[in-house]
């Protein structure tokens, strides 16, 4: 064979040896997961940040070239996904699908809900529909991918067309199987959300922060995901960088949590707080009341409560939302039998009830409130009161974007 023809074939144009190709498949892998993280994810679905054009802009085309997704599909898919997290209209739950579906066919589930126009005009209002994307990006977008081949090909030779593949893989394994699927499956959980979402990580670095999966859930519209000491959103700190040089502008990130001290009644900052950190709010109330009143549980019954299934006895979170009926039922007999657990659970609903039916007016909400803590510290429970005493002091802290 042509010395010269030989080596495009295995070099190509650049003459690239394998650790090059290493470091360059790393690099634009690595953009194209800051592409869906910052641009669709953060920007257009939640409008969290707002990107300059000189960085929207060629996100939105190098989505186009690697991964060949068109931003309002994306964006509806993924904002139908929080509407209806876990429920059968939720285009790629675990808990509907199953894990290895979300895991292995997640790309597919992704390219059956393209296709329902209900979900692209509900869901997808927003999103650019400017003449590139209605001409370019919409209608050609194999075209893409297919432009990413060749140029891999007459850079890298045949090597390129493995650099191309597992281009090819990088969002359907890391996004489609990863985050929609072991991120609602696996996991540690900051916050109660209404939703099976985990932090698969805390220090997030192989997804942009996408890995703060269960961060994100309890608080949509934030830029950050990072909300721990010990956790780190690399996606977090490349829009800081863009900020700082004037190519982003952080809109919203999620306000932390201050508690007062010796506040006699819940207050309107009380309430406030309540409200935008309810997931947090239940935590606090698992870990601050349930678990002392089980712990109590297990030193009165012994083996009462080892006696009951280790996934009857997880499920204990969230009151056994996400049993089956048959299961719910045995474990709502079983806090039954248990009056003290029993009123703790009670007052657990009471509470959800709360922030459930803002639709009453502020006034209405603070009233129950108040009147909520003034019978949980009138329950002889002591757990109970100590969690109502913290509660009056919550409080927001403004984020500084």
């Amino acid at each position: 064979m042509n010395p010269t023809l030989y080596s495009w074939l295995t070099e190509g144009l650049s003459g690239a040896g394998l650790p090059a190709m290493a470091i360059v498949f790393i690099v634009v892998a690595q953009f194209t997961i800051l592409s869906v993280t910052l641009y669709l994810h953060r920007c257009q679905a939640h409008r969290g940040v707002d990107l300059h054009p000189l960085v929207a802009h060629p996100m939105r085309f190098w989505l186009w070239l690697t991964t060949a997704m068109v931003t309002r599909e994306w964006v509806a898919i993924h904002r139908k996904h929080h509407a209806h997290c876990e429920t059968e209209e939720d285009p790629h739950s675990p808990a509907t699908h199953g894990i290895a579906k979300v895991a292995l066919q997640g790309v597919e589930l992704y390219r059956r809900a393209t296709k329902d126009a209900s979900i692209m005009d509900k869901y997808g209002a927003g999103t650019p529909g400017d003449w590139i994307e209605r001409n370019v990006y919409s209608r050609f977008r194999e075209v893409g991918p297919t432009l990413l081949l060749f140029a891999y090909l007459a850079l890298f030779g045949v090597p390129g067309l493995a650099m191309w593949a597992l281009q090819m893989l990088v969002i359907p394994v890391l996004a489609a199987g990863g985050i929609n699927g072991i991120g609602h499956w696996w996991g540690y959980r900051n916050f109660d959300t209404d939703d099976l979402s985990t932090n698969i990580t805390p220090w997030a670095f192989v997804a942009g922060g996408e890995e703060l999966h269960n961060n994100h859930h309890a608080f949509p519209s934030s830029a950050r995901f990072a909300l721990r000491r010990f956790e780190f959103d690399f996606g977090w700190v490349v829009l800081r960088a863009l900020q700082a040089v004037g190519l982003a502008k952080v809109r919203r990130v999620a306000p932390r949590l201050d508690v007062r001290p010796n506040m006699h009644l819940p207050d309107g900052d009380t309430l406030k707080a309540v409200l935008v950190h309810r997931y947090q709010v239940m935590r606090d109330y698992f870990r601050g009341v349930v678990l002392p009143t089980l712990a109590e549980e297990a030193q009165h019954a012994g083996a009462g409560l080892r006696a009951l299934p280790r996934r009857m006895r997880r499920a204990l979170r969230d009151h056994g939302r996400w049993l089956d009926s048959a299961s719910r039922e045995r474990l709502q007999q079983w806090i039954g039998e248990r009056p003290k657990l029993a009123t703790v659970y009670e007052y657990r609903q009471r509470l959800r009830a709360i922030y459930d039916r803002t639709g009453q007016g502020s006034e209405a909400m603070l009233a129950a409130l108040r009147q909520w803590c003034a019978e949980a510290e009138a329950s002889g429970i002591h757990a109970l009161e100590q969690f109502s005493a913290r509660l009056k002091g919550y409080a927001l802290v403004p984020a500084r974007v």
